[in-house]
């Protein structure tokens, strides 16, 4: 089904769990495949913030790639259908939610105004028209919703059948739950904060990685004027994961998140954080000292992230050195905060 859409595409796939099994990657793809020998053989020892056994392990793709635009997809995900019966095209969606800017300073009620056939309604501050550089865009699915294991377990049949014709951008300062399942973003914008966690295998929680990595990006996003998009395209979720297993893996998060959400609504950077790394460091710092007292797992999540970024910067040096210049009174090239 998504031959005709990706197959124009490089593709990186990882491989979770035993390295020994072969994926048999139909002819006519142009891609990479890695398993856990190719993460540990190509990060060594830092590869310990790559986690095992849960879908957080694509964020090694993100690592190596070294293209502009990522489109991250679930392998129970397949190509969806408008209302009319056509089939959509996933990742031309989300490149022209990318290629056009988000107004996260001001609500348009036109939602995206830069779609066609819609604009800037009346009262909308000409002064913020030119918007602000699109990071991340948040795809939807029909059929099978992201519910949470508890949500699942009430409402076993419930599907999405509705489709909803909009995009619109997440404001400032707004908070939400990102799915990992049908997901865009600029990786030279916000690549270094995409950054899935610690979960699955030897980690207390699971089914936390994209939502982890949305609350990092977003309060990033919002300290750096970048947007983040939601809404179409919608893609086909084929198959519900076992309830009780997924309570298993979030009970402890669904408990965690009722500190973990005020903390990140509490983010705020020092005007020398310019640089996506820079924030992401500062950030593990307030994660070892803010949420350290949860639960002794954050202090080891604080110290993944600062090995992310290490294996982030040795896989993707810069090409040179760029000239200082001014910025809000602020060096361009001022230190990255120090992890504690």
């Amino acid at each position: 089904m998504w031959r005709p859409f990706f197959q124009p595409y490089h593709l990186i796939i990882v491989q979770d769990g035993d390295p020994t099994k072969t994926i048999r990657v139909p002819e006519g793809f142009d891609y990479e495949l890695y398993n856990r020998n190719d993460v540990n053989r190509i990060l060594g020892p830092k590869a310990s913030c790559i986690s095992f056994k849960d879908s957080a392990c694509r964020c090694f793709g993100f690592l190596v790639s070294k293209k502009k635009y990522i489109f991250t997809i679930d392998d129970d995900c397949f190509v969806a259908k408008d209302p009319s019966g056509k089939e959509i095209n996933a990742l031309a969606q989300h490149i022209q939610n990318l290629l056009t800017p988000s107004t996260p300073f001001f609500f348009n009620t036109l939602y995206d105004p830069f779609r066609e056939g819609a604009d800037f309604v009346r009262g909308y501050p000409f002064s913020l028209r030119e918007g602000a550089p699109t990071a991340i865009s948040h795809g939807l699915w029909l059929n099978i919703p992201d519910y949470d294991a508890p949500t699942q377990l009430v409402k076993p049949l419930e599907r999405n059948t509705r489709y909803v014709d909009a995009v619109m951008t997440i404001p400032k300062g707004t908070l939400f739950p990102m799915c990992g399942m049908n997901l865009g973003f600029d990786r030279e914008l916000i690549g270094p904060a995409m950054y899935f966690g610690l979960m699955g295998d030897g980690q207390p929680i699971g089914r936390y990685d994209d939502m982890w990595a949305g609350w990092c990006a977003k309060v990033i996003c919002d300290h750096m004027s970048l947007g983040v998009k939601t809404g179409l395209p919608y893609i086909w979720h084929s198959k519900a994961s076992n309830p009780f297993v997924n309570l298993k893996k979030e009970y402890k998060g669904i408990y965690w998140q009722e500190e973990i959400i005020p903390f990140f609504q509490s983010v705020a950077f020092p005007k020398e954080c310019i640089t996506v790394q820079q924030c992401y460091i500062e950030l593990s710092n307030q994660v070892k000292e803010k949420l350290g007292h949860v639960d002794p797992y954050f202090q080891k999540l604080a110290d993944s992230m600062v090995t992310w970024i290490e294996a982030w910067e040795e896989l993707n040096p810069p090409t040179k050195a760029a000239p200082a210049a001014q910025s809000n009174g602020v060096k361009k090239d001022a230190p990255a905060p120090k992890p504690k």
